[in-house]
């Protein structure tokens, strides 16, 4: 994979078809490539050229020992775009990726053309702050759970009761979490990468048109969290798909590539 050195640390990124550039963020522990699933190829047919890639603790980019700052992160984007001569351009983000495309948007609006921001919060409220601290204890303990119980737990909290509750397709979820390393606490410097204050006062400041797209079902980041982000960004709007936990872009992909490719051909 083609890679760029910035931050200190090499990132390996992707580029899908032709056109102007979407830069797409990919959330916690999770590789670029599971954009390529869905999301990737509706750009890329919409005439759109995708950019994806590895954060860092995600091989094959680096893993630097330690904790990671939301700071990191942020420098480490700012750094791909710039790299790749790509600003301003369109950026989506999920999740993890979401707060580091809301850091873009408000403190380095020259590199932001429009935002999507898919499943992701502008607060730390008081059970999201009790799920990080849970996961920081787990990996500072040491302690290595068995796979069953992890794959049991990751789609308990990121897939919809849809998915749950039909025997066939948990199944095949439970199966792919049990095979993942994303199962197996991957990218453990990620967890300590967060958005430490609210930062909904900052993104009234925002001046690229964004919109969020949240999930129903979602207990990760639920969808009024969601709904905030929306309301604080001055030019954005809120797309709620059904039927989806907070693995949405999985879950309903076509729900979710409809709600991006409308925003980005109304932002052309």
């Amino acid at each position: 994979m083609p890679y760029v050195f910035t931050n200190g640390i090499r990132l390996t990124y992707d580029r899908w078809g032709q056109g102007e550039r979407v830069l797409l963020i990919m959330g916690s522990a999770a590789a670029g490539r599971v954009w390529t699933m869905h999301q990737t190829p509706a750009l890329t047919q919409a005439g759109y050229q995708a950019v994806t890639f590895d954060n860092r603790g995600v091989p094959p980019s680096d893993v630097p020992p330690g904790k990671y700052s939301m700071a990191d992160m942020v420098a480490d984007t700012k750094g791909l775009i710039e790299a790749l001569g790509a600003a301003p351009c369109r950026i989506i983000g999920f999740s993890l990726g979401g707060q580091i495309a809301q850091e873009l948007a408000i403190n380095h609006p020259e590199l932001v053309r429009c935002a999507v921001f898919i499943a992701t919060t502008a607060r730390p409220d008081a059970m999201r702050s009790a799920y990080r601290r849970a996961y920081r204890a787990l990996a500072d303990s040491g302690v290595e759970l068995p796979g069953e119980y992890e794959a049991a737990m990751t789609a308990s909290q990121m897939l919809s009761p849809v998915s749950l509750n039909d025997d066939e397709t948990a199944s095949l979820w439970l199966d792919a979490f049990l095979h993942s390393p994303s199962g197996k606490m991957a990218a453990q410097g990620q967890l300590w990468a967060e958005t430490a204050d609210d930062r909904r006062p900052a993104l009234r400041g925002v001046a690229a048109p964004c919109r969020v797209i949240a999930f129903s079902d979602d207990v990760v980041t639920p969808p009024h969290l969601c709904a905030e982000v929306a309301a604080a960004v001055p030019d954005c709007d809120y797309v709620e798909i059904q039927n989806a936990g907070h693995f949405g872009c999985l879950e309903q992909p076509d729900e979710v590539n409809e709600a991006i490719l409308e925003f980005l051909k109304r932002t052309d």
